[in-house]
């Protein structure tokens, strides 16, 4: 919850190629109180059966930028283990996962909300400021 002293933030993740939430992504959060300023690791949770990480731990008072890191390999992995067992006869080369994580970084202001939903798929992705 942010605060006239603080920002805060909140965020999902969606696979746009089944086009279903996904679940079970680990999602860290690091803040810095300036530009130069070291990155501070905060915590982190997963994502839920709804793709949303609804526990991210609060922002300290002076936080002026925030990272969120996605590690993304693991639930891509599932998938393929799961696609492959579904499927042996569809079995892919093996070449792995192009975006092991996910990583970013955005400004924050004290009082704001930032829901910063990212948009998934096996070789690309996005990311934007919701509401």
């Amino acid at each position: 919850m942010s605060t006239s002293t603080t920002a805060s933030v909140s965020t999902h993740i969606l696979d746009t190629s089944v086009g279903r939430p996904a679940e079970g992504v680990p999602v860290q959060l690091a803040a810095r109180a300036g530009r130069q300023a070291d990155w501070e690791a905060l915590g982190g949770s997963a994502t839920d059966a709804d793709g949303r990480c609804k526990d991210l731990p609060a922002l300290p008072e002076g936080t002026t930028h925030v990272r969120l890191d996605f590690a993304v390999e693991p639930y891509f992995l599932k998938k393929q283990a799961d696609a492959q067992q579904d499927a042996p006869a569809n079995r892919d080369s093996g070449a792995g996962v192009f975006f092991p994580e996910v990583a970013i970084t955005f400004a924050v202001e004290p009082g704001e909300h930032y829901h910063v939903p990212l948009l998934l798929n096996p070789f690309g992705y996005s990311v934007y400021r919701g509401s």
